[in-house]
């Protein structure tokens, strides 16, 4: 059997488990933006296709593969592959759900406590020789995160896992969904349940944990900023696309809101003349940024790649592969 892997042949390797059914299985990789003609010349009669998260995968490849079983995407994203084409043809298209919200979680904290803590302004001042000034100026200044109201906007394997991670600091964890949870989920995540704007008047920091939707594009605009407290942070880990920058911009420039950390900035990859990039010097240490990484850990891939060879070695045997998305 055979599979074609379009996506970093180092990163499949490092991360490959060591299994008889991996060892035996042939594999042809071909890059990122291989045209579809070539693709199929190397690897048309393949079993399985693997495919980065950003990958094209498109209808004429998935016609073009007469003994394809199952496509995986490397990551949570599947939006490259036409998962349409693949569903008329029987084919199952799984992804990776939840394998990085550990990683996410833990970085969504870290955004948190960086912002409480003046974690960039710290260091610069100390690497300048200001450390007394500096300390002196956050002389109970500092918030501690157990003693904040959190709401989480959004509740998949990510806020869940951010839950989890608030209730061992001792916060007041809030959560919106379209759906509620039961009593006895939210009273096991320790989670009490409000809505955007009940969240907006009572949280000290909101988190968001949404996709992106028509519906959630933009949904942090001026208002929602306007609503929030003004002492409060807006963390981002989920995407870029979902806040308005410019209402951001407006909000620490005019101190609608204490700060926000920020793992993901729409476009991506953030042009240098970016509007957020260049805030007034004050407004500027409010902000903290990291570069799309929140969910790129080490266990994120091992996690990730032992389900892709799983799936692959399940339908092997006749099975039925985890995490199908497109309905088959």
């Amino acid at each position: 059997m055979k599979a074609l892997i379009i996506a970093d042949r180092k990163r499949y390797e490092k991360f490959m488990p060591d299994t008889p059914f991996v060892r035996e299985l042939e594999k042809v990789f071909m890059p990122l933006g291989t045209p579809d003609a070539e693709l199929l010349q190397a690897g048309g009669d393949a079993d399985f296709l693997a495919a980065d998260a950003i990958a094209k995968v498109s209808a004429e490849l998935i016609d073009g593969m007469p003994n394809l079983k199952v496509i995986h995407s490397e990551g949570v994203a599947y939006n490259g592959i036409d998962c349409a084409a693949a569903a008329a043809r029987g084919i199952p298209v799984c992804n990776n759900a939840g394998i990085n919200a550990q990683a996410v979680a833990e970085h969504a904290v870290m955004l948190m406590l960086m912002l409480q803590r003046s974690a960039i302004a710290g260091n610069e001042a100390v690497l300048a020789g200001k450390q007394i000034g500096m300390k002196t100026s956050m002389m109970g200044q500092i918030p501690e995160l157990g003693d904040c109201t959190v709401g989480l906007i959004g509740f998949g394997n990510i806020a869940r896992e951010t839950a989890k991670r608030l209730n061992a600091f001792g916060c007041k964890v809030a959560y919106y969904a379209s759906h509620r949870r039961d009593a006895e989920t939210e009273a096991k995540l320790g989670v009490t349940y409000m809505t955007p704007d009940e969240m907006k008047k009572e949280c000290d920091i909101i988190s968001i944990h949404v996709p992106v939707t028509p519906e959630t594009t933009g949904m942090v605009d001026r208002e929602f900023l306007r609503g929030m407290k003004k002492a409060a942070l807006l963390i981002n880990t989920a995407r870029g696309e979902i806040v308005d920058n410019e209402a951001l911009k407006e909000a620490l420039t005019e101190g609608w809101i204490a700060g926000a950390g920020l793992d993901t900035v729409s476009p991506e990859p953030v042009p240098a003349d970016h509007v957020l990039l260049h805030l007034p010097e004050e407004a500027a240490r409010r902000i903290v940024f990291s570069p799309h990484i929140a969910g790129v850990t080490r266990s994120t891939f091992r996690r990730g790649h032992a389900n892709i060879w799983t799936a692959f070695e399940t339908v092997a045997a006749g099975g039925r592969p985890a995490n199908v998305v497109n309905g088959i």
